[in-house]
């Protein structure tokens, strides 16, 4: 077992591959379930599910499905596990359900789903591929539950429900437009940290790389100058 790949696997959708900053997939969700948290964090939630037990099944198929018509076949995978999501909600959450019901049946042709059946989990064991779809998952659920954390708070003056008192609301923080303000603002902030980030690890690898002489500047003193 890899650990160097087990490790970017899972950091991979979180950090560097994140679906909704890095990479702008499921634009459409993203902009259409974020006006609330819990919102958010549902719809989140179903994808995670979705993507992991379709990468799962695509990569234990992976050798049997043909390539002519891999397409079709990942849909009917993903299709049964989005199915699947719409019974439970549809018994335990039915006015969530109601509220969410053409974006949950949407997720069958989901981008984010389909690019990693097609590029991770056709190629890779299945081991990786659930854990591609947990981090998957958990970073496209976190990038959607922020955004509806900034969208709720500004069109509702509320944080997952709860009223916050004397805060004024902003007319149409709720539409569609102000939606897509917040994710362009939130995806510039999100490169920008990570951008940051990268550049000070260069600095730091590059502060512990012996010089001519045999010695090594340490990071502290490199950092400080």
């Amino acid at each position: 077992m890899d650990k160097q790949k087990i490790k970017e696997t899972v950091l991979g959708g979180l950090i560097k591959n994140n679906p909704t900053f890095v990479l702008v997939l499921g634009t459409c969700p993203t902009i259409a379930m974020t006006t609330t948290l819990f919102q958010a964090f549902a719809m989140g939630l179903a994808t995670t599910f979705v993507l992991i037990f379709s990468n799962l099944f695509v990569s234990l198929l992976r050798n049997i499905i043909p390539d002519k018509v891999r397409i079709p076949c990942y849909i009917v995978i993903i299709s049964t596990f989005v199915i699947i999501v719409q019974m439970v909600m549809r018994r335990f959450l039915p006015d969530l359900y109601s509220t969410m019901q053409a974006f949950i049946a949407l997720i069958v042709v989901n981008c984010i789903i389909l690019a990693r059946a097609e590029s991770f989990a056709s190629c890779n064991r299945p081991l990786y591929s659930m854990l591609d779809g947990v981090s998957m998952g958990l970073g496209f659920t976190g990038a959607l539950c922020l955004i509806g954390i900034v969208r709720e708070f500004l069109a509702g003056g509320s944080f997952a429900g709860f009223a916050i008192p004397g805060f004024p609301t902003m007319s149409g923080a709720g539409a569609s437009a102000f939606g897509f303000i917040v994710f362009g603002c939130m995806m510039a902030l999100f490169n920008f940290v990570i951008q940051k980030i990268g550049e000070r690890k260069e600095k730091l690898k590059k502060a512990s790389l012996p010089l001519s002489d045999g010695t090594v500047h340490s990071a502290a003193e490199e950092v400080a100058k």
